[in-house]
């Protein structure tokens, strides 16, 4: 078993230009938008279950790999890291907002990655651009302030599993 290993949901799958979201109540998935021309999501997009972030959703999370999942997947994931950042409307206060990265552990094309600085550069700063792309359009501010390596990212999740059992 891997010491960073996570579950996580996918709402969004890699190459969707729709958003999805997890409806607690419904139990189903709801179509939140439609991303602007041209946008697709690079790689699948979900949340980490069991946890709460200061903005009082899910931690969110991106798995990167060679396929395409499915709105409501559950999969197992070895964390790579973070992309450390505070989001919010343009005006407003602004909230931490971490954007977690993984692999499926089942992947092979990726299963050589354990860690966020084995990523090429480029690759983070092309997610950089996604999210401040993608919240731009959504009228918020996605401001990165670095990367935060696997085991920095997996206290960070437990810290925040932990905030979620307490409420």
């Amino acid at each position: 078993m891997d010491k960073t290993a996570v579950k996580v949901v996918i709402e969004t799958p890699r190459g969707s230009t729709e958003k999805y979201d997890y409806d607690k109540k419904s139990g189903y998935f709801l179509l939140k938008k439609i991303l602007p021309a041209g946008m697709v999501f690079p790689y699948d997009f979900g949340f980490i279950p069991g946890t709460r972030g200061e903005d009082g959703d899910p931690l969110d999370i991106m798995v990167l790999s060679e396929f395409r999942s499915f709105p409501g997947c559950m999969m197992e994931c070895r964390l790579l890291g973070a992309i450390i950042a505070e989001q919010g409307k343009e005006k407003q206060k602004k909230v931490r907002n971490d954007r977690y990265l993984a692999v499926p552990i089942c992947s092979g094309a990726f299963q050589y990655l354990h860690d966020i600085d084995q990523l090429p550069p480029e690759m983070t700063v092309q997610l950089e651009d996604f999210f401040i792309n993608y919240n731009k359009a959504e009228g918020k501010v996605f401001q990165p302030h670095g990367l935060m390596n696997a085991d920095g990212a997996f206290k960070e999740i437990k810290a925040n599993s932990s905030r979620q059992k307490g409420k």
